[in-house]
C-alpha cells in the first residue's frame, strides 16, 4: 500500500483521480452495431491508499478503458482507512457500477461488506486479496511468492548474517502478511535475524519515523526491508541522514522513482517490483469478460499471478526506461 510525499504533484494528480476515464481514452475507434445499442458498462478500480504506485495502475486502467469501451472510475481512499474505503464502496454500490476490483485494506474485518457488495455487482480483488470472500478473483502478485524472493535478495546482500527489521503500512492486510511469511520462510535456520516488523498505519512521515528510530534503537543493524512502496524512501532518507549508507544493506518492494534513483547510488540494494500495470489492465479486462458470462479465465483456485520482476543496479537504467515507456 501508500502515499509518497516526495511526488505531490502526482499526489495531488492521484488525489482527484475519481472521475471516468472513458473520457479522455475509451471513445477510440469506431463504435460497433452492438455497441451502438448497449449501455457502456461502468467499472470501478479501488486502491488501499494515495500512492504514485497506483499512477502506474492508472496506465493499464487507460489502455483497457479504450480497448474495452467501457467506463472505468479510480477510487482512492486519501487517508487509508478502512471505513473510508468502506464508504467507496458503498457509494459504488448506490450508483449500481457493474463490477468492481479492490484491493482491500482489513479483508478479515470486511469480509460481510465483500459479501454484500459481491451479492449485488461483479467483485474481484487486485494487490491484496480476501481470500475468504465471495470475490470472483484475485488479480495481482503471489504476495508469499514475492516475499520469497524478497528473502533471496536479502540473504543476497547479507551472506554474514546478521540483524534485520522489516516495516510495512498495515500487518492486517493479505499481502503485508505474506511477505512477511515468504520473508520468514527463506530466512529460517539461516544466521540473519528479524529483530521486529514496524507498522506505520500507511502514514509516511511515521514510516521514516519508524525508520529513524530503529537505527538509534539498534547500532548494528545489518538490514532494512520496506514491504510496501514508499517504505523504500522512507528507509533511504533514515540511513542517508544516519551516514549508514553501504553499512545498512537496504531491500524493499515496488518502482517508486525515490526507490530506483536510490539503486543507482548504491543506496538500496534491490527491490522486488510487480506489475501494477497488469492489475490495472487485466482487472478491468476480466470484470469485462464476467459482465458478459465469460468465466473462461478464472483458473480453479482464482488466482491470477502477475509476477514479479527483481530490480538491482544490475537492471535499473533498462527498467526505468521501459517503466517510462509504459506510463508514458
Amino acid at each position: 500500500m501508500r502515499s509518497e510525499s516526495r511526488h505531490p504533484a502526482a499526489a495531488r494528480r492521484l488525489a482527484i483521480l475519481t472521475v471516468t476515464l472513458l473520457a479522455a481514452f475509451g471513445c477510440g475507434g469506431a463504435e460497433s452495431p452492438e455497441s451502438a445499442t448497449e449501455a457502456v458498462r461502468t467499472f470501478a478500480f479501488v486502491v488501499n491508499t494515495p500512492s504514485t504506485f497506483w499512477s502506474i495502475a492508472e496506465a493499464g486502467l487507460r489502455k483497457a478503458a479504450a480497448e474495452f469501451g467501457v467506463e472505468v472510475e479510480m477510487r482512492i481512499p486519501q487517508t487509508g482507512a478502512v471505513d473510508e474505503q468502506q464508504q467507496i464502496l458503498q457509494d459504488l454500490l448506490a450508483r449500481q457500477v457493474d463490477g468492481i476490483a479492490i484491493s482491500p485494506i482489513d479483508p478479515n474485518n470486511m469480509t460481510r461488506l465483500l459479501n454484500d457488495v459481491a451479492s449485488r455487482t461483479l467483485l474481484i480483488t487486485h494487490d491484496s486479496d480476501a481470500a475468504d470472500s465471495k470475490r470472483l478473483a484475485y488479480i495481482g502478485t503471489d504476495n508469499f511468492e514475492a516475499g520469497r524472493v524478497a528473502g533471496l535478495e536479502i540473504r543476497r546482500a547479507l551472506p554474514q548474517g546478521g540483524d534485520i527489521i522489516l516495516f510495512v503500512g498495515r500487518l492486517d492486510a493479505q499481502n503485508a502478511q505474506d511477505r512477511k511469511r515468504g520473508i520468514e520462510d527463506v530466512l529460517a535456520g539461516t544466521d540473519i535475524h528479524i529483530l521486529d516488523t514496524r507498522v506505520d498505519q500507511a502514514d509516511q512521515a511515521r514510516a521514516q519515523e519508524n525508520a529513524e528510530a530503529m537505527i538509534v534503537a539498534h547500532p548494528g543493524l545489518a538490514g532494512m526491508v520496506g514491504l510496501w512502496s514508499y517504505n523504500g524512501p522512507a528507509i533511504v532518507s533514515a540511513v542517508r541522514a544516519a551516514g549508514l549508507v553501504g553499512q545498512i544493506k537496504v531491500v524493499c518492494f515496488d518502482e517508486e522513482e525515490a526507490t530506483l534513483q536510490a539503486i543507482r547510488d548504491g543506496v538500496i540494494e534491490s527491490t522486488i517490483v510487480q506489475k501494477p500495470f497488469e492489475f490495472g489492465y487485466q482487472s478491468i479486462r476480466l470484470l469485462d469478460e464476467l459482465s458478459r458470462g465469460d468465466h473462461s479465465r478464472i483458473p480453479a483456485n482464482g488466482l491470477i499471478d502477475t509476477g514479479v520482476t527483481v530490480v538491482s543496479s544490475a537492471n535499473v537504467v533498462e527498467f526505468s526506461r521501459e517503466l517510462a515507456e509504459l506510463i508514458q
